[in-house]
């Protein structure tokens, strides 16, 4: 599986972005999937991830009630849309696969990576 993000930018705190991140490969409905991100002087972190189907989506709780995880498996493509967007969310975001049936928390356990769409929030 090769992924793709995108729709990283500028914006204003309190703002919103939608990211995506396109799949080949025809496996990618049975994936687990999810997002990541890594500001600039700190660790990579874990954002959301998402079940093959959909259901019980985890979130950090930096990000619960602002951040919303989805899929559409007939298009192969992952989606974080983010609001209330703050300078902390400043980071590069990248989207993650794995085989195995999670989601889960650890990037450990997250076989495929994309790129990384990159995300700034000015104050």
């Amino acid at each position: 599986v090769q992924l793709q993000a995108s729709g990283g930018g500028l914006v204003q705190a309190g703002g919103s972005l939608r990211l995506s991140c396109v799949a080949s490969g025809r496996t990618f409905s049975t994936y687990t999937v999810g997002w990541f991100r890594q500001a600039p002087g700190k660790e990579r972190e874990f954002v959301a991830a998402v079940s093959w189907i959909g259901s019980n989506p985890y979130y950090a709780d930096a990000v619960k009630g602002r951040f919303a995880i989805s899929r559409d498996n007939a298009k192969n493509t992952l989606y974080l849309q983010m609001s209330s967007l703050k300078p902390e969310d400043t980071a590069l975001y990248y989207c993650v696969a794995d085989p195995r049936r999670g989601p889960y928390y650890s990037d450990l356990m997250y076989d495929y990576w994309g790129q990384g769409t990159l995300v700034t929030v000015s104050s």
